[in-house]
């Protein structure tokens, strides 16, 4: 039997800790691991879509992220899921690093003027990061997938109930903690074409509109499809996120999608 992800890990044991609210235990059960446009800024760097980079969550699993990259690749692409530090689990801003080696990289092999970056749930605060640490000249649109960018009852649950599982990554996604405090003084700088995209069925980012950002292109899986079932976990392989994934990473500016797209989008 494979080994259980660190976030897989992280809730079976809460599961164990009886003076949870019965609402919240199964909340936590079910999980395994609408939105409007906003005027977006328009981007410094080159307008051709460079390589895109691909940034896994908390654990750090890129196995989950190849499909979606996968997919990307068959538009021709050039997809990289980024291997985080720390297992995944430690200061994001060490993750921000590796980011920034990869999109270094990226430009010197391609040749390209700038990057797109997908961000999974806690990597869309990497993303959040890299930007923040004075890269928007290389990036030209950020697309965060069900990311906490307000922080998430899990990690509150775990730091509260269990601290010796929450290490450094579990803190900072906290509500209110010293890192998104500081990200969240200027949700989308300048300079970047914000996009964020969530599920409203997510359990682990709770509640699922964490993952709203302010000045962004927000929309939600189900504003496009909106019988799609779809959980945290299931986001990178699911076959209508990948399609909105890949529709707004295309050239031109990120346009809002509906439920016309739907079946398109393999919906």
């Amino acid at each position: 039997m494979p080994a259980a992800s660190p976030m897989r890990r992280l809730l079976l044991v809460l599961l164990t800790v009886a003076v949870l609210d019965a609402a919240v235990l199964a909340a936590v059960v079910l999980t395994r691991d609408d939105g409007t446009a906003a005027p977006a800024a328009a981007p410094t760097a080159g307008e051709e879509p460079g390589p895109v980079l691909i940034v896994p969550g908390y654990g750090g699993n890129t196995a989950m992220l190849e499909p979606l990259a996968d997919r990307l690749r068959s538009t021709g692409r050039d997809a990289t899921v980024v291997a985080l530090p720390d297992g995944g689990t430690g200061d994001l801003h060490g993750a921000a690093g590796a980011l920034d080696a990869a999109a270094t990289a990226a430009l010197e092999r391609t040749g390209a003027d700038s990057v797109d970056v997908v961000g999974y749930s806690a990597g869309g605060l990497t993303a959040r990061l890299w930007i923040a640490d004075g890269h928007a000249d290389v990036a030209r649109r950020v697309v965060t997938l069900g990311s906490p960018h307000h922080g998430t009852g899990i990690a509150s649950l775990a730091g509260t109930y269990a601290p010796e599982r929450c290490p450094e990554a579990c803190r900072q996604m906290v509500p209110d903690s010293e890192l998104l405090a500081g990200l969240n003084t200027d949700e989308t700088p300048e300079g970047v074409e914000w996009v964020s995209v969530w599920t409203t069925q997510d359990a682990v980012v709770t509640p699922p509109d964490s993952a709203r950002l302010d000045g962004a292109l927000n929309l939600t899986v189900q504003s496009v499809c909106a019988e799609r079932q779809v959980d945290h976990r299931q986001l990178p392989g699911d076959p209508v996120a990948q399609g909105i994934v890949e529709a707004l990473l295309e050239a031109g500016d990120p346009v809002a999608l509906g439920s016309d797209d739907c079946a398109r989008l393999g919906g």
